[in-house]
């Protein structure tokens, strides 16, 4: 079965093959406030396909940027994980590219300058580029230049025509949220400075379809990238992906190093990588296939065993108001009637309600207030920083149900 009223975002190509469906779905980081418990929320397709073409994985939706993305809770500085990862990258790039006071670094996505703040105290020159108006203006408060924009080539071209060339250009987690993929690797092409580096994270194809991660499929993750998908979009602006690396963070990632084409060769990791791919069968339908079996799996594993907890008087609690709570807790239908509530330790999200389920999200002090017998992890790829920061509540017999890649107590 294929697809033909929908086109592949990168090559343009029209025979997409099914992957998965997750059915209609709320938008996965839109919170509601208590007065938006009385209105009915909007639901859209969440379908997932694969191009025989290029082997970009993505979904069919394509909702408007704005509605996802001008007013946004995901604040990257309540996370420790994400901190100690971005002050790696930022000694790593300073070192490596000898980065002083003449030198720029930009970064699309920036959030609240979680990461150029690194590169800021450092004295060297930042420009954060973030679309969520409030994030944007969190940013501007701890004095992080950033420009509430989206990113793509016409806002390069803007910057370049204004003298602004990036020596670095950082875009973490942001590729996969992107409608227009060729706009904006042209974007990239057009602010990068001749013999500057961009350093490009994108979540990993292979480790989302060999975890089972159905959960970190969401509306604002258009695309999930494997490094051959990733190696023909960039070709076609003269960009060669000279190194590459993987990453734990969110559940399994690609770090691109990618410069002009014509810059240096690519390093021996790129064609291992390719190797294994193909191995894998990345462009073969095949390698996809039980996707969705194991998803199926998965939920029924999961909501049998909170039923029998229940069934047997206990307690149970969510941890971790993330957009992958969103998508596990409506597909697996884990709503009141299971759960008390779900922990998160960001503020923005406090005082709000998951979409679809409608829980409460409140601070992670009510762990220890409350007691509940067992916390259903749902942050599972922060499983060591929310384990770390719950040691009392697990000392006093508190217990985690994570539930990707396996269901597990711990």
């Amino acid at each position: 079965m294929t697809l033909t009223s929908f086109t592949c975002r990168s090559c343009g190509h029209a025979d997409l093959h099914p992957v998965l469906s997750l059915g209609r779905m709320p938008l996965a980081n839109s919170l509601l406030a208590p007065e938006d418990l009385a209105r009915p929320e909007p639901i859209y397709l969440l379908d997932l396909v694969f191009c025989p073409l290029c082997t970009l994985v993505q979904i069919t939706e394509t909702l408007a940027p704005e509605a996802l993305f001008q007013e946004y809770l995901y604040f990257s500085s309540f996370s420790d994980t994400m901190l100690r990862h971005a002050q790696t990258l930022v000694s790593r790039a300073i070192a490596s590219r000898g980065l002083n006071q003449q030198s720029l670094v930009v970064e699309v996505g920036s959030n609240d300058g979680y990461l150029l703040q690194y590169f800021a105290a450092s004295g060297i020159p930042v420009l954060g580029i973030e679309p969520a108006a409030n994030v944007a203006a969190v940013a501007v408060s701890r004095g992080i230049p950033t420009m509430a924009e989206f990113f793509g080539r016409d806002l390069a071209g803007g910057l370049q025509a204004q003298g602004l060339a990036a020596d670095v250009l950082i875009a973490n987690n942001v590729l996969a949220h992107v409608a227009d993929l060729n706009g904006f690797v042209s974007g990239v092409a057009r602010l990068l400075r001749d013999g500057g580096i961009a350093y490009i994270e994108v979540p990993y194809v292979k480790d989302m379809i060999d975890r089972c991660e159905f959960d970190t499929i969401y509306h604002e993750h258009l695309c999930y990238f494997s490094l051959t998908a990733l190696q023909r979009l960039f070709h076609r602006y003269h960009l060669m992906i000279a190194d590459v690396e993987r990453l734990p963070v969110h559940g399994g990632s690609l770090r691109l190093h990618v410069v002009h084409a014509d810059r240096v060769p690519a390093g021996d990791a790129i064609e291992r990588m390719l190797d294994q791919e193909a191995a894998w069968g990345v462009d073969r339908l095949e390698a996809y296939g039980s996707f969705g079996r194991r998803a199926q799996q998965i939920k029924t594993a999961l909501v049998d065993l909170l039923v029998s907890l229940r069934q047997a008087d206990k307690r149970l609690a969510g941890y971790g108001a993330a957009a992958k709570a969103t998508v596990l807790l409506n597909y697996c239908g884990i709503g009141p009637a299971l759960l008390e509530f779900v922990a998160d330790l960001s503020p923005h999200k406090q005082g709000r309600f998951i979409p679809g389920v409608r829980l409460p999200v409140v601070p992670p002090e009510r762990l220890m207030q409350d007691r509940p017998d067992y916390t259903l992890l749902l942050a599972w790829n922060l499983a060591d920083e929310v384990l770390r920061q719950q040691a009392d509540y697990r000392r006093a017999g508190g217990l985690f149900i994570v539930p990707i890649p396996d269901v597990t107590i711990v």
